[in-house]
């Protein structure tokens, strides 16, 4: 959604732009670019891995070195980069939610039940506690919560149930292992009223209730949502991309409070989404919740 992100944003040169979460760096190249001459982007991603590939392919556009910001922060870290850098608020900030397509695709990072790998999940693998140990630690109450909280699972306390009976015989460390418990403890479950559901429905929710989880996404998109209106100029422009119901209420509770309180002259009425053209090159757009907002 490069083009609606632009068109939203409204990047101009000599304008400081931020991409909290730089990813691959695709936004990051296309409102690096828009904010020249004169303009800098800070991009932030906690991605230990891949940040500096991400760098190295920004910096090869041969733009001026000071013009990109790179800094390794979760995007609650927004306030205190800028302070860090002795930057302005921004003109134009981004947040592309969620995880990135180089995490799904490595299997070591555990992010995806397609290949086998270790049931890590996390941003940062340098920093807490895989998922692995997460499953070990709770009990089915308390798995039931979570995938209800974070992914809206409607089957959460018969997942959590088979998955915690397994783990009284055998710890579960794998992506595949997580998700053949899941199949095998839904297949006596009645399937009346979802008989056309996906077979993986639940294993994608289980997955992003357990990466939501270890890397406490939900109280770092809180925090940025407190913070963003000290961080954007009169007149700047916030663009949010979410990927599921949890992150967009949040959002677009956000924006609605800002908004009667002043803080917001504008925001989206609905969200933006991903044309059809798109959605059939890349699935994974299929998703995306494209919110935005105006500073008073």
């Amino acid at each position: 959604m490069v083009a609606e992100i632009l068109e939203v944003l409204q990047p101009a040169p000599g304008q400081l732009a931020v991409d909290l979460t730089l990813g691959y760096g695709g936004h990051a190249a296309s409102l690096l670019k828009a904010v020249q001459p004169g303009g800098r982007l800070l991009a932030l991603d906690v991605d230990p891995i891949e940040l500096p590939r991400a760098e190295a392919r920004l910096r090869a556009m041969g733009l001026p070195p000071d013009s990109l910001i790179v800094r390794r922060s979760n995007f609650a870290g927004l306030a205190g980069a800028l302070a860090a850098e002795a930057l302005p608020p921004a003109d134009a900030v981004l947040a592309d939610l969620g995880v990135s397509s180089m995490q799904i695709d490595n299997p070591s990072r555990g992010f995806s039940f397609k290949r086998p790998g270790p049931l890590d999940l996390r941003m940062n693998p340098r920093r807490g506690q895989p998922a692995s140990a997460l499953l070990a630690t709770h009990d089915a109450a308390a798995l039931a919560t979570l995938f209800a909280t974070n992914a809206d699972e409607p089957l959460a306390h018969e997942i959590a149930e088979a998955l915690v009976a397994r783990q009284r015989t055998t710890p579960i460390l794998t992506t595949v292992e997580l998700a053949d418990t899941i199949r095998e403890g839904l297949s006596s479950v009645p399937t009346k009223g979802r008989e056309h559901e996906d077979p993986n429905g639940a294993v994608r929710r289980v997955f992003q209730a357990l990466r939501v989880a270890v890397n406490d996404e939900f109280g770092a998109l809180e925090a940025l949502l407190r913070q963003l209106p000290d961080c954007v100029a009169q007149g700047g422009r916030i663009a949010v991309l979410t990927f599921h119901s949890g992150e967009d209420r949040r959002v677009k509770q956000a924006f609605k409070e800002g908004l009667r309180g002043g803080v917001y002259s504008h925001i989206s009425d609905a969200v933006v989404r991903a044309s059809a053209q798109e959605r059939h090159a890349n699935p994974r757009a299929s998703s995306a919740k494209l919110r935005w907002a105006v500073r008073s």
